[in-house]
């Protein structure tokens, strides 16, 4: 009897041994741990928004615009529940969005201006719906690039970053 009790102890100490290793690798599909809701953007030409957190879900929507912004609203494993800045919400795979900060102008025709004043010189005209990235915002203005071209953009005339956020 002692005999057929030693393979199943062995296998039962392996299995100890072993499940932490398993355990580690599923940690890696975890959500982040980082702030919800959060801006980020979208990586490729073309991702799926999909109905749920799954590729069984149907896809409701293709983005065709690398570098939208996003506001992640939900994480739930690898998939990230996304709203875009018309307010449509769906479930995005994590490798296609980035934490580079974009930000897509809002309203009507806008100015980029030198300096964070409404009265600095004006380095460009804006048009609704041109997308940036955003080097930092402070209280009212963020500092944006548009093809090229830096300058500051009032937050207000923005989304991308929220009212009361400020980073470098």
């Amino acid at each position: 009897m002692t005999v057929t009790l030693r393979p199943i102890l062995l296998a039962g100490l392996i299995a100890l041994l072993v499940a932490p290793v398993f355990a580690a690798d599923r940690d890696e599909e975890k959500p982040t741990g980082l702030p919800v809701p959060r801006f980020a953007s979208l990586r490729s030409e073309e991702v799926n928004m999909r109905a749920g957190p799954g590729t069984r879900y149907p896809i409701e929507w293709v983005y065709n615009r690398k570098g939208l912004p996003v506001e992640i609203v939900a994480e739930f494993d690898i998939w990230r529940r996304v709203r875009d800045p018309e307010g449509t919400e769906g479930w995005v795979h994590k490798t296609e969005i980035t934490g580079k900060r974009m930000a897509i102008v809002t309203g009507g025709p806008r100015e980029l201006r030198e300096e964070p004043q409404d009265t600095a010189a004006i380095k460009a005209h804006l048009e609704a719906g041109a997308i940036g990235q955003i080097s930092s915002c402070q209280r009212d203005w963020c500092k944006l690039k548009f093809d090229g071209v830096k300058g500051y953009l009032r937050k207000n005339q923005l989304w991308g970053a929220y009212p009361a956020e400020v980073f470098e």
